[in-house]
């Protein structure tokens, strides 16, 4: 990897955790967590905080499912956060949802995304020079980068840190 300069931003990339697909809901956008999906968001949100990883912001989708997934995790994990919420993270691809990061203010050291698949597993890969990325429901993964302001944000610069799911975290 090449090294732009000494200071570091993360980029936390967070799928949405298990929708309830027997739901009564109006169309996709609507579809809430099951309960399993509601364990795996309260795991997610405690270790993050356990890890002392919580982001400076939060950007959301504003679909039902990853609204509720972050409003879970937050709680769970006590976050002290911005929260702002993006239909671009639904309904728009990865090259926009990266213009969204890129805009971002420079004084957030550590940004999350929480979002949706195929989408997310994209945006992991061609941050970090590509390969075969899979975000089951509730995974979470950091991405680090030497830059000092996010509009330096640039694909194939990335380190991958780490990528967790709830699975290994949970009693059996």
């Amino acid at each position: 990897m090449k090294q732009i300069n000494n200071s570091t931003k993360n980029l936390l990339i967070y799928r949405h955790a298990k929708s309830d697909w027997d739901a009564d809901y109006k169309d996709d956008f609507f579809r809430p967590l099951s309960t399993r999906g509601k364990n795996s968001a309260k795991i997610m949100g405690k270790l993050l905080s356990k890890s002392k990883q919580v982001p400076d912001l939060v950007i959301t989708s504003t679909a039902i499912r990853a609204k509720e997934t972050l409003k879970i995790s937050k709680k769970a994990g006590n976050w002290d956060c911005k929260i702002k919420e993006s239909d671009i993270l639904y309904f728009q691809g990865v090259n926009t949802i990266l213009n969204l990061v890129k805009d971002s203010s420079k004084k957030y050291s550590s940004i999350m995304l929480v979002g949706h698949e195929p989408k997310l597993a994209q945006i992991v890969s061609s941050l970090i020079g590509g390969g075969d990325v899979r975000l089951p429901t509730a995974a979470m993964a950091r991405i680090d980068f030497f830059i000092n302001d996010w509009v330096d944000l640039k694909q194939g610069y990335g380190t991958l840190r780490w990528l967790l799911q709830p699975s290994f975290f949970m009693d059996k």
